[in-house]
């Protein structure tokens, strides 16, 4: 029997590219060898001759680097061919009016151009069964499939070594979108810094200054592009949050956070640590330096239709979960607490109409009770292990390409 030949096209390979294309078709190629030919090509150029032989063409944002018309064309010119074309999309096309990139993306009309993509597709597959039906209801389209995010746990940046400690860490991963988010815990944050002084460390991840600046000059309309400040950066502004703005730490240690260099400075045993960004390799590493992941998240139909990651990352680094209780969060998480009361669940879940003073009760339910952060950590791994390994669902995605086939 002849090899099915796929061509998976990442739209990076530094963020959604690697967990939506090139960690399932890697795996792919390298597993399922007798079976398949698989070739993930970045930057495809615009020639009929490239496509010859391929039975399937996977895309997540784009087939070549142009114009989202060619890319059409192409779409058309495959699928008369007979090549199936499955695009793949992670999140819903319109993002959430709080994005700092919203009205860049509406101006360029962007949405309605992954809209075209997807329904020019002959399959789109996605993360999660919530998403899956907005697809579905808001596009008419059927063939959508399922493969939600998955971890590869023999990356060494998904095999936990936890460093130790005597305090209490609780930690946030995440990207420079999220201040809407973070802002849910601010008060909460700052009433566990002055209740459990010497007890608790704060662990920012993912710190980074880099990005510019267009400075409008309002008298000849002249536009101007400078480094951002570090200080201008949404950075800061977290930094703010997870330190009360400073309040929390003594001078020495603020003059050397406000350098905003990488050192050697001995923050160990202080009650905030910035963590800098890595990159995607070994990112996931940092929640080595902290006990409890925070995973705040504003309740929206936007970020309802994001994947559960952040806790599938938890899960898979056996950490305890303090998380909201939302859309696409509820997918995976049990509460652990009813009524006061302990329960089997797997994570502490803060409701929407609670967020002024639950982050903190559950803080502080964790470090009255340190037991139980090992025990939510362990019961979570059991809920992601199997369920969001990339080897369980990429025998899904190898039975799904048969079919199509």
């Amino acid at each position: 029997m002849s090899k099915i030949r796929v061509l998976a096209i990442p739209s990076d390979a530094h963020g959604v590219g690697k967990y939506r294309v090139l960690d399932p078709y890697r795996f792919i190629g390298s597993n399922y060898g007798e079976e398949f030919h698989v070739d993930i090509v970045m930057d495809v150029a615009d020639d009929d001759k490239i496509f010859e032989n391929y039975d399937i063409v996977v895309l997540h944002s784009f087939i070549h680097k142009s114009t989202y018309e060619r890319n059409l064309e192409r779409i058309a010119w495959l699928k008369a061919k007979g090549i199936k074309v499955i695009v793949d999309i992670d999140d819903y096309w319109l993002v959430d009016q709080r994005h700092p990139a919203y009205h860049q993306i509406v101006s360029t009309k962007l949405p309605e151009k992954k809209v075209q993509l997807l329904k020019a597709a002959d399959y789109v597959t996605t993360t999660t069964p919530l998403f899956a039906q907005v697809i579905k209801e808001r596009l008419g389209l059927k063939n959508i499939h399922i493969f939600p995010n998955a971890v590869d746990d023999t990356e060494p940046q998904f095999q936990p070594k936890s460093t130790k400690s005597e305090l209490i860490r609780f930690g946030w991963l995440g990207g420079s979108s999220h201040l809407h988010d973070l802002e849910l815990m601010r008060g909460n944050i700052s009433s566990i810094h002055n209740s459990h002084k010497g007890k608790v460390q704060f662990v920012l991840c993912g710190f980074d200054t880099r990005g510019s600046v267009t400075e409008i000059d309002k008298n000849t309309g002249q536009k101007r592009v400078r480094d951002i400040k570090p200080e201008e950066t949404v950075w800061k502004v977290y930094e703010d949050i997870f330190t009360d703005k400073y309040k929390t730490l003594d001078p020495e240690y603020i003059k050397y956070l406000l350098q905003y260099k990488e050192g050697d400075y001995d923050d160990v045993n202080q009650p905030y640590r910035r963590r800098w960004t890595k990159n995607i390799s070994t990112y996931a590493s940092n929640y080595n330096n902290f006990d409890v992941s925070l995973t705040p998240l504003v309740d929206s139909f936007f970020n309802g239709c994001k994947s559960q990651l952040k806790v599938i990352e938890a899960g898979f680094h056996k950490k305890a979960v303090i998380a909201s209780e939302t859309n696409p969060y509820s997918l995976d998480l049990k509460s652990a607490v009813s009524n006061g009361e302990f329960t089997d669940g797997n994570a502490l879940l803060v409701s929407q109409n609670k967020n002024h003073k639950q982050w903190a009760q559950h803080m502080k339910r964790l470090i009255d009770n340190p037991n139980m952060i090992e025990d939510l950590g362990n019961r979570l791994y059991e809920t992601v292990k199997d369920k969001y390994s990339l080897k369980k669902v990429c025998q899904d995605r190898v039975q799904f390409l048969k079919s199509i086939k």
